[in-house]
């Protein structure tokens, strides 16, 4: 089933196109604070549990704001809760360039979490429901967006960050306002529309057992995930703006490549419970590593994450559709607030780790929660594996799920 799936013929619509395209855009805004935080830190007199704050506030109210997200996409339409989105970004980037202190740069990346995530419930639902291929195009081109986002990003942010902290955020802020324009030009609302989703449907989703399984593997995934993307740039000392940049591209592109490369072969080879459990041990194996390493096989350890990060971000996002008996809305919507549940955490208590215990324990940390989610998902893999027989049908043809 799943072989069949991971090889279903494709072609990409033009709305498809625009949609990933504002993806790529949106997702930069994550990335782009990689590079900086060191240099805010220093130049706001800031420790790194502080500095550390302008993720955690992101993340959290994108948590929050994913239980709401789906209800206002299925009464105001997808692509203007796109558009909104996308225009909060735009102002809430802009802002963040003229932030005056930790605290108020934390309130206003709050408000740039409440955007993206109002963008972000709602572009894998299009780029889903517009899609003429099956799922996992889909995902596989979402993904590909994503890792690329948050991959230039930090290039961004470290070649205008060279001049001044405050310059990424106006260039992120102007192409936010390309990639809005873009989608309104581009995107139009999906031909079949997915009824009114309650806040009570998506957190009922997560009784169910199936649901409730891939979100609670993915927050421990994820908080590993962002304790390398929001921690880990404070670990890498002596290095430029710049040089954080390209190691935080190279990361990107990691993730990219093996999440649209890789992930394909993976899930066509092994069982996707297989697969996702032999991810999360290599990437446990890493954290490890990450650990005990000091000087700059820190920073080659760092960058080499990124490959099995894409392949377990692929993955994760594929069960949580496809093993859901929900509609595509509350699926994503249930998934997305523990899997961001896991990431608004990882930032703020790595920082306080770091600061207490030393700059390697983070890692350790988050490699124990791998160790946790690699095992929960083994005791669990016979509900998903029969969750992903039954719904076959509907993998192999998205119109069937809407």
């Amino acid at each position: 089933m799943w072989q069949k799936v991971m090889s279903t013929p494709h072609s990409v619509p033009r709305a498809v196109l625009a949609t990933a395209f504002a993806t790529f855009v949106a997702f930069m805004g994550i990335g782009v604070v990689d590079p900086l935080l060191p240099l805010i830190g220093r130049e706001m007199g800031a420790t790194p549990f502080q500095v550390e704050w302008l993720f955690t506030s992101y993340i959290s109210v994108m948590a929050i704001t994913m239980l709401i997200s789906g209800y206002l996409a299925t009464r105001l339409g997808s692509k203007r809760t796109l558009s909104l989105g996308l225009g909060l970004v735009v102002v809430f980037a802009t802002a963040s360039g003229l932030a005056p202190s930790i605290p108020v740069f934390a309130a206003i990346r709050g408000g740039w979490g409440l955007g993206n995530a109002l963008f972000t419930s709602t572009a894998l639902s299009i780029i889903v429901g517009v899609s003429s291929g099956g799922l996992i195009q889909a995902i596989t081109l979402y993904e590909a967006a994503l890792g690329l986002g948050i991959a230039s990003g930090p290039l961004l942010g470290g070649a205008l960050g060279a001049y001044s902290w405050r310059y990424p955020f106006f260039g992120t802020a102007t192409l936010m306002a390309v990639g809005l324009i873009a989608t309104l030009l581009s995107v139009q609302e999906p031909p079949n529309r997915e009824g009114r989703r309650t806040l009570r449907q998506v957190v009922g989703a997560l009784k169910d057992s199936r649901v409730a399984t891939n979100a609670l593997v993915a927050l421990t995934y994820s908080y590993a995930f962002f304790t390398v993307l929001a921690y880990s740039p404070l670990t890498l000392k002596g290095l430029t703006t710049i040089q954080l940049g390209v190691t935080y591209f190279l990361w990107g592109v990691l993730v990219a490549v093996s999440s649209t490369l890789f992930a394909p072969r993976v899930a066509r080879r092994f069982t996707p419970i297989s697969a996702l459990r032999g991810t999360l041990i290599a990437l446990l194996i890493v954290f490890l590593a990450l650990s005990l390493t000091r000087g700059d096989a820190l920073l080659a350890l760092v960058v080499i994450t990124g490959f099995p990060c894409g392949v377990a971000n692929a993955l994760f996002t594929t069960l949580a559709i496809s093993v859901s008996p929900f509609t595509r809305s509350v699926s994503s919507a249930s998934y997305n607030l523990l899997r961001w549940a896991g990431a608004a955490v990882a930032p703020i208590l790595s920082g306080l780790i770091a600061q207490t215990y030393g700059y390697n324990k983070p890692f350790l940390v988050a490699a124990c929660l791998l160790g946790v989610g690699a095992i929960y998902i083994s005791i669990r893999a016979k509900l998903l594996l029969e969750a992903l027989s039954r719904n076959q049908g509907s993998l192999t043809n998205p119109k069937q799920s809407r």
